[in-house]
């Protein structure tokens, strides 16, 4: 009986030595929602929504995207939760187990952007009262319009249900991805995170005229004007970059994570359809892009199509702009290689002389067709993502029936 009584003691001593103990000054992250702000100009609120799982992952949401963050650490009452694929990351510490306050970080950038997030809150924006207006349907916009050297145009689509309005607005360089808020009354107010944008949208609106402001972090802000419009059309994409005169090819010559230089006179670009992608890793609508190309490739493995992509990146260094490149690699199993083009900065003028033979680099992305014979076919500006519904799919259709024209020939 003794024996038994010993024997039973030493199991009990040895199971709770080997059980992990929370350390008494740990906070615990609470599973379920929070809400998060970022604080930008005009002392204007940034809000996104996540939610925090049982296994301490995280889901943050923008309209009809979730995009999942795993790599969260909590050390006593700090934090780093850093975003998937891209630089950017947040700090903060728990005031309380139901309060967090910190910074969204951007290092390359020298951004800092002040953060706090609330357990239990579930409302991305408050709806205060009724919608006076809505705004469903396509809007011709300009942003900074009074200013020639920043103006540029822009389409509006959106949807509203009630309140809750969800949308985006493409440019000739591409979309400002899953824009999700509300309209009270006569005031628009919508929001996007994912880690490299840090958007907010706030406006007057009439029934034909939509008058604001777009915050981007807390480092830009411009004001925009649009109007109804449902026939409105922005200019080609595959107009707007072009070779200049006397080139009828590219050429470059650029190094892949391993230090190997790369250039499309390698034997595995002979006699192939070659996709070139212009991106950076740092640019979201390149992340969508790549996302694409990726599914299209495990979908016609060995097709005769070759894909590489140029990486035009401001990390500081070229090992940090390497870590970057490695990074999305492995998050989004790219099976092309990705070059260094550049670092350091991602001016569009600096990339251009990277590329002369290009009237210039206008948009991350740009994606460049050659045929079998090395000749240039098409150049087409920026990305229409997801978030842009038909839009995409029609970008996908093009594209598909592009690179079977070029394979067949």
């Amino acid at each position: 009986m003794r024996k038994t009584a010993v024997l039973i003691l030493l199991v009990v001593t040895i199971f709770s030595s080997c059980k992990k103990e929370k350390p008494s000054d740990m906070v615990e992250f609470k599973s379920g929602p929070w809400k998060a702000t970022l604080e930008v100009q005009d002392n204007k609120k940034l809000p996104f929504l996540m939610e925090v799982m049982d296994d301490q992952t995280i889901k943050i949401f923008n309209a009809e995207e979730t995009i999942n963050v795993d790599e969260v650490t909590v050390n006593k009452d700090s934090i780093i939760i850093k975003l998937p694929v891209f630089e950017g990351y947040i700090a903060g510490r728990f005031i309380d187990s139901m309060t967090i306050s910190g910074s969204f970080i951007k290092k390359s950038l020298d951004r800092v952007v002040p953060f706090t997030a609330k357990y239990g809150e579930q409302d991305r924006f408050e709806i205060t009262s009724k919608s006076n207006h809505d705004i469903t349907g396509n809007w011709e916009t300009v942003f900074s319009k009074d200013n020639e050297e920043d103006k540029y145009i822009a389409k509006g689509t959106f949807k509203q249900n009630g309140n809750i309005v969800t949308g985006t607005f493409r440019t000739t360089t591409g979309d400002y991805r899953y824009l999700e808020g509300v309209l009270n009354k006569n005031e628009l107010q919508l929001s996007t995170f994912d880690g490299a944008h840090a958007f907010l949208f706030t406006a007057q609106v009439t029934d034909s005229t939509l008058n604001g402001y777009f915050y981007s972090g807390n480092h830009w802000k411009e004001p925009f004007v649009a109007k109804r419009n449902e026939n409105f059309k922005l200019p080609s994409e595959d107009s707007l970059t072009f070779l200049k005169e006397g080139y009828d090819t590219l050429e470059f010559n650029f190094p892949d994570v391993e230090g190997n230089q790369i250039s499309l006179k390698d034997e595995r670009f002979k006699d192939k359809a070659v996709i070139v992608q212009i991106m950076g890793t740092w640019c979201p609508n390149c992340m969508d892009e790549t996302k694409y190309y990726v599914e299209y490739q495990d979908k016609n493995k060995n097709n005769g199509a070759e894909f590489v992509a140029l990486a035009f990146e401001y990390a500081k260094t070229k090992e940090k702009a390497f870590t970057s490149i490695k990074r999305l690699q492995q998050k989004l199993k790219v099976p092309h290689p990705i070059l260094l083009a550049q670092y350091g900065t991602s001016d569009k003028q600096k990339a251009q002389e990277k590329l002369p033979m290009l009237n210039h680099v206008l948009s991350y992305p740009t994606t460049i067709f050659i045929d079998k014979k090395g000749q240039v076919r098409k150049i087409h500006t920026g990305f229409n993502g997801p978030a842009t519904g038909q839009k995409y799919i029609d970008f996908k259709k093009d594209f598909e029936d592009f690179v079977n024209q070029l394979l067949k020939e």
